[in-house]
């Protein structure tokens, strides 16, 4: 697989990568093999970053989407999103928020959804 499909399974931002992982094919077999027993350079990555904006997303509890409309388009290391969290700008309070109604949302909707299959289940 390309190397930008491989960084991304294993959660990790592609140019903070080395260049021969860059440069390089993987295989599934490599890629099985990296995600068991980490080399250095991966576990480092994962620790401090720089991470990819799905990771960032993730750390800070927000979506993708709310990233961008706060402004953050760039990966972000560990300690800077350990200083967003602990600077609680306001978009990041307001996207965390949303991101709760949302899933607040898809919680109800999973229920609903639920109880019309058990109610369908009743009537046959």
């Amino acid at each position: 697989m390309k190397p930008a499909t491989a960084a991304k399974k294993l959660g990790v931002y592609l140019p903070a990568t080395p260049t021969e992982f860059q440069e390089g094919v993987v295989s599934r077999a490599e890629l099985n093999e990296l995600q068991a027993n980490p080399p250095e350079w991966l576990r480092e990555l994962r620790r401090n970053g720089p991470h990819p904006r799905p990771v960032v997303a993730a750390k800070l509890g927000v979506s993708i989407a709310g990233l961008a409309r706060g402004g953050v388009t760039e990966a972000l290391t560990t300690e800077q999103i350990d200083a967003l969290k602990q600077d609680r700008p306001e978009w990041l309070e307001k996207e965390r928020a949303t991101q709760a109604e949302v899933r607040k949302e898809a919680a109800r909707l999973k229920q609903r959804d639920a109880e019309r299959a058990q109610q369908g289940d009743a009537g046959a």
